[in-house]
């Protein structure tokens, strides 16, 4: 791999190296060199569907081996934010992650969570965040990503409904996940590097790329994953483009 200029490189996980139930090829090996190299390594993402055990038992189950503290998710981030600033939240969240918020105060809410819940982002529940959030609320959303890919289809994400409730409540979300500064600065805390001596690795554009050059940090937009034609000319900014995680030794 030769000298870097980099000490970390940031992972997007789902889309970078696997998609669905599929591992994108060379995955495995990349991760593996740039730790060779002595490059730190983490993994952010916005994924609300699964814990960061659920995520490392994934990750695990493709050969991509990691530690405690290496899986970095907007849930967790978001219920650190609540806990920290004595929220109690209605969680309008996916039934595989509600169990992360189990430990906090949710009677009487003054605060709504929203993340990719799936089916239960239905008007009913809409409705109850909007009326919560009119009435003074803190909006926590988790990620705004404005889709995703399951298998061959592409889903709305949660950015969508967090932006749908900003609009008629008249708030402004706090966002926990990227392309929030807040969310790369809780994985630069744990690596000690400056954000221009981290390269972060990812298929949105937005989210992703977009989202680690505001933060300072380096991009490098694969093609693979939610990846759409044209992606390299809808943000403005200097970064890499490679067909896969597989060719990332190549620009290192």
């Amino acid at each position: 791999m030769g000298t870097s200029r980099y000490k970390a490189v940031f992972f997007d996980i789902s889309g970078v190296l696997y998609q669905g139930s599929e591992l994108i090829a060379g995955a495995p090996a990349a991760v593996a060199r740039l730790r060779e190299n002595g490059l730190s390594v983490r993994f952010l993402t916005n994924t609300s569907r699964k814990t960061c055990e659920q995520i490392r038992s994934d990750l695990s189950g493709f050969g991509i081996e990691t530690e405690a503290g290496e899986v970095i998710t907007a849930p967790s981030a978001a219920h650190d934010y609540l806990r920290d600033h004595g929220l109690r939240p209605w969680c309008l969240v996916h039934p595989n992650i509600a169990g992360e918020f189990a430990d906090l105060d949710q009677d009487y809410p003054n605060a709504v969570v929203l993340g990719d819940a799936a089916d239960g982002l239905n008007y009913e529940n809409l409705n109850r965040a909007f009326r919560l959030c009119h009435g003074g609320a803190t909006l926590v959303g988790i990620g705004a990503n404005r889709f995703f890919r399951d298998g061959d289809s592409l889903l709305l994400d949660a950015g969508p409904f967090i932006r749908a409730i900003e609009y008629a409540a008249s708030v402004e979300a706090v966002i926990m996940g990227k392309p929030s500064p807040v969310f790369f600065r809780q994985g630069l805390d744990t690596v000690a590097c400056q954000p221009g001596e981290v390269l972060m690795v990812g298929d949105d554009v937005f989210g992703d790329i977009e989202g680690a050059l505001r933060s300072g940090l380096a991009a490098c937009l694969v093609r693979s994953g939610k990846y759409q034609a044209g992606d390299e000319q809808r943000v403005a900014g200097r970064f890499a483009c490679i067909e896969s995680v597989a060719e990332l030794g190549a620009i290192l």
